[in-house]
């Protein structure tokens, strides 16, 4: 299971103030053999249904461009 970010909950509580439906935390990914995680999978239902996967960053270290570089790998994987 991977580790939440320190604003996790605070994203989560703002996203269910502003309406939306949490309907995975984390939300797994699955393809081929490899299993990752997004950190929310939400939903909100207005004229049209939207859903919509979250993945939650910080970058809180004193070296900026490392959490950035960190936060792109992460992407690259997937593509």
């Amino acid at each position: 299971m991977p580790t939440r970010d320190i604003y996790h909950d605070s994203v989560k509580n703002a996203l269910i103030k502003d309406g939306w439906t949490i309907i995975a935390d984390p939300y797994k990914i699955e393809y081929e053999d490899a299993e990752l995680y997004a950190d929310l999978a939400i939903e909100k239902t207005e004229n049209k249904e939207r859903k919509i996967i979250i993945e939650i960053k910080s970058f809180i270290s004193c070296l900026l461009i490392n959490e950035f570089e960190k936060a792109i790998g992460q992407y690259i994987l997937l593509s």
